[in-house]
């Protein structure tokens, strides 16, 4: 039995129970079911024995938080871009085609162990923990939590839509210069505003155009659907694409370039940004230059 921290309970606490006292103290538990489930884990244990979520908590008991049962994942050896870190948080440049967890042993919550730094704060996380998700196929930055702090203010801050986030695709078709996307999936409602950055010739698709996309709501699969609903389906899509249209060994081409949001700690904006994938030049440039020689 390993003690991570033992807390004497003052004088003049009263009429408040564990499971929110809990909370109070224990600040390396990041959220009320965290803290539930420690109690149910005989991870948060009073005067040395197991107790209940609904215990009154007294001046001098003795409250200690336990070493997690839980082991940690084991680390998936991929190298990762670290595009930003402190103490507190991380932004990486996901791959793509690797999910960002699951049950599988290929996933970037298992890379990040040995990607990510150890935070010396005091509720700093026994490892690193994604905030939000991308899909497999897509790249692009992922906002990583190193604190327990961190995980939930910044888990508020896109539950309460605060972040601002920004995509490039190549879709199929010739896009309008600008657009607003109102429709819903599965039935609540998603909106996606995008903006045509540049249209090419091409031989194959007519024309392909890059694209920025701006969701203001976060629905699975958000974009992909958006964008076949609206008929410029990205290019690459296996699932929501034209049949045929996906380019071997190139994958999904939508990437998230751009995080804006207020930095849990410090209360600072930032902004963190990534330049267009190289294989969407080169895809672009191609596609160009072989309409031009066909049509010369």
């Amino acid at each position: 039995m390993v003690v991570l921290k033992t807390h004497i309970v003052p004088e003049g606490v009263e009429d408040i129970r564990l499971y929110d006292y809990a909370q109070q103290i224990f600040k390396t538990v990041p959220s009320r079911k965290g803290i539930k489930k420690a109690i149910a884990r005989e991870e948060i244990i009073v005067d040395g024995e197991k107790t209940t979520t609904g215990l009154w908590v007294k001046p001098g008991q003795k409250i200690e938080l336990l070493a997690s049962n839980v082991n940690p994942p084991k680390a998936y050896h991929l190298k990762l871009k670290v595009v930003y870190e402190d103490e507190y948080l991380a932004v990486i440049d996901k791959p793509a085609g690797i999910p960002v967890s699951g049950n599988q042993f290929r996933t970037i919550q298992n890379a990040l162990i040995g990607n990510i730094k150890d935070s010396q704060e005091e509720d700093a996380l026994p490892w690193p923990k994604p905030v939000h998700r991308l899909d497999s196929p897509t790249s692009g930055l992922l906002l990583i939590a190193k604190t327990a702090a961190a995980l939930v203010k910044l888990g508020q801050q896109f539950e309460q839509k605060e972040i601002q986030k920004k995509y490039n695709a190549i879709v199929i078709g010739k896009l309008s210069n600008n657009g607003t996307i109102d429709a819903e999936i599965e039935g609540l409602k998603s909106l996606t505003e995008y903006k045509l950055i540049i249209s090419v010739p091409s031989l194959r698709n007519k024309h392909l155009s890059l694209v920025e996309l701006f969701p203001k709501t976060g629905r699975t699969h958000q974009l992909r659907i958006h964008l076949s609903q609206l008929g410029f389906p990205i290019l690459g899509d296996k699932i929501y694409g034209k049949e045929g249209e996906v380019l071997k060994g190139k994958g999904l081409f939508l990437s998230a370039v751009e995080l804006i949001f207020i930095h849990p700690t410090t209360q600072m904006p930032l902004t963190i940004e990534l330049p267009l994938p190289n294989k969407f030049n080169t895809t672009l440039e191609r596609e160009k230059t072989r309409w031009e020689k066909y049509n010369s």
